[in-house]
Formats: structure tokens, C-alpha cells, sequence
């Protein structure tokens, strides 16, 4: 898929989503990257072969605060 020199990381490569932009959506939460990888807003991961990667953020990356 990738034409970019150095080629972008494969899907399968634990640093795939370094490769580069496709497609951009950040009104509907997602992008697509060079390597075939849908990339989600939550860092969800869905592979070109139908694999799902469940989001992985960080711990405490998202603390809610509530009204006093």
C-alpha cells in the first residue's frame, strides 16, 4: 500500500500507527492511515484483515471532573 520512502509500518507492526494520514475525519472520530489501518478517536484500531484493537489509552488520560 505505502509509496512513502522509508515505507510507513506495516498493520501489523506494533508501531503501525505511526504511519501516515489518508484520510482525516475528526467529525465522525476516525482516520485512515497509509498502512490500511482505521485509526479511532478512542485509539481504537480496526486492521485491514478485520482485526479489532481495543482502544488503549492511557490510564487516568480522561479524568471527568464533576460540578461542585
Amino acid at each position: 500500500m505505502c509509496q512513502h520512502q522509508p515505507p510507513c509500518p506495516t498493520a501489523e507492526s506494533a508501531d503501525r500507527e505511526s504511519a501516515r494520514l489518508t484520510a482525516h475525519h475528526p467529525e465522525q472520530g476516525w482516520s485512515l492511515l497509509c498502512n490500511g489501518v482505521l485509526l479511532f478517536e478512542d485509539t481504537g484500531e480496526l486492521l485491514p484483515d478485520g482485526q479489532i484493537i481495543a482502544p488503549h489509552r492511557p490510564v487516568g488520560a480522561g479524568s471527568v471532573m464533576t460540578a461542585a
